[in-house]
């Protein structure tokens, strides 16, 4: 999966949440989240997990692989950089109340749909 979006300087445009819009959140939507482990952050991940839905962390490691199973209310989050994303990995599967929007374009600095 290639990044998306840049590190930093990315204009997106979002779709707020409501309780409509989280029960339609399906794998590969890219959202925004109040980061778990900074409030004051948001952050911008791409859900790789539903609840019920058991992931995978490393595939490349082998069947000692921790594999969790996303609980109801919760999402798995991971960024498109897997070698420096701060994300699922590292903090666990994230409460879907902590999701203030999906991402459907990124404006700035080039027009790009988002799926």
């Amino acid at each position: 999966m290639l990044p998306t979006f840049n590190a930093s300087g990315d204009v997106v445009l979002l779709e707020f949440m409501s309780w409509r819009w989280r029960r339609d959140i399906k794998i590969g939507d890219v959202v925004v989240s109040v980061s778990p482990n900074h409030p004051h952050k948001v952050v911008c991940k791409r859900v790789l997990g539903l609840p019920g839905d058991t992931v995978v962390i490393d595939p490349t490691v082998g069947p000692q692989t921790i594999k969790p199973q996303i609980p109801l209310g919760h999402v798995w989050l991971q960024g498109d950089n897997l070698n420096m994303s701060v994300d699922s990995r590292t903090y666990g599967p994230v409460p879907m109340g902590l999701l203030k929007g999906k991402v459907v374009a990124k404006l700035w600095p080039e027009f790009k749909m988002i799926r």
